[in-house]
């Protein structure tokens, strides 16, 4: 299998809801349209010549400077039969971060959306249980945001010249 023919697959299955590939650091990767979530990574499952069943994998990136598609929702599939990784990225706004769950076709999906939905408020719309895992239950931010600077700049106790800058 190889990445052409996921590409030509995967082209003339959904067009232009499909775009963006490449490979980087050996894995295969495209972008999806949000929407289309359930029906590309079924698609990648369950078509025999792809088999893409395994979910290793479900994050999201903050970028802050790309509007109204500042959360990536970040998909790793594995082919354990080929051996072949797959990359999807679906980006959604940070005014509304939802996406539809991949709990029914990933079982595996179930505590790595819980994850992301603590860390960077993506909200997976049908998931069974979507509450925080890891951070306390009071919090009304997501820390994994790039929301905040990554220090203190009013921190006396921290010289530059100590740490080398």
């Amino acid at each position: 299998m190889t990445n052409e023919y996921i590409q030509q697959i995967l082209s003339d299955k959904f067009g232009t809801a499909v775009w963006g590939f490449e490979e980087s650091f050996g894995i295969f990767s495209c972008n999806i349209k949000p929407e289309m979530n359930t029906a590309v990574l079924q698609f990648l499952n369950e078509e025999g010549s792809l088999g893409f069943r395994f979910l290793t994998d479900l994050t999201a990136v903050h970028y802050p400077d790309r509007k109204a598609e500042e959360i990536c929702v970040v998909y790793h599939l594995h082919n354990l039969v080929a051996n072949k990784r797959m990359r999807v990225r679906a980006s959604v706004s940070i005014a509304q971060p939802d996406i539809v769950t991949m709990t029914n076709l990933y079982s595996s999906a179930n505590w790595m959306e819980r994850e992301t939905y603590d860390f960077f408020g993506v909200n997976f719309i049908g998931h069974p249980n979507l509450i925080r895992i890891l951070n306390a239950d009071e919090m009304n931010y997501f820390p994994m945001r790039k929301e905040y600077p990554m220090e203190d700049p009013t921190r006396t106790d921290k010289d530059d010249e100590m740490f080398g800058r």
